[in-house]
């Protein structure tokens, strides 16, 4: 068997309070800030993810193909780009992906094992194959400050040889 290890990022800010978007995290809506300053819902934990898998297949996702299909077609759903990016893997199989987020807000760590479930079904996966901490960044950063939100993202697949 052969394993490989992709690696993403992504970071949005905060649209202005009192804006109508929903803030969208893992396909999940959070109450109480305001939506994410993006084409799409700004989806970090999918956008990272989408970025980790075009670290190993190098189809720019985000930078390509989302971006076609927002503007041609007005879609802005991150679930149908990580759809069209787990296309793009062939016959790697994933093993196991993790989140880190970085934010002050909104509060994440309640609703953690649903957004761990959220990224499983979306995968395929068991809930125990998705991994995911939370850090306020202590104020150091934009994020830390509570101005939006940044996301890491660690991918193993593996493939029959």
């Amino acid at each position: 068997m052969k394993f490989k290890t992709g690696i993403g990022q992504d970071s949005h800010r905060f649209l202005p309070e009192g804006e109508e978007k929903k803030c969208t995290i893992a396909g999940l809506e959070f109450e109480g800030v305001p939506g994410l300053d993006a084409d799409s819902d700004g989806d970090v934990v999918f956008h990272s993810l989408c970025n980790a898998i075009t670290s190993l297949t190098h189809l720019p996702i985000l930078g390509g193909v989302a971006i076609e299909l927002c503007k041609r077609d007005g879609v802005t759903d991150s679930r149908l780009y990580l759809d069209r990016a787990l296309q793009s893997l062939g016959d790697q199989m994933v093993e196991h992906v993790a989140f880190t987020i970085e934010g002050s807000r909104p509060k994440f760590q309640h609703r953690a094992d649903e957004i761990r479930q959220s990224v499983a079904s979306a995968l395929s996966l068991s809930i125990d194959q998705v991994g995911i901490t939370f850090t306020s960044g202590d104020g150091l950063t934009a994020f830390g400050r509570g101005e939006g939100l940044q996301c890491f993202c660690l991918l193993t697949t593996s493939t029959h040889s």
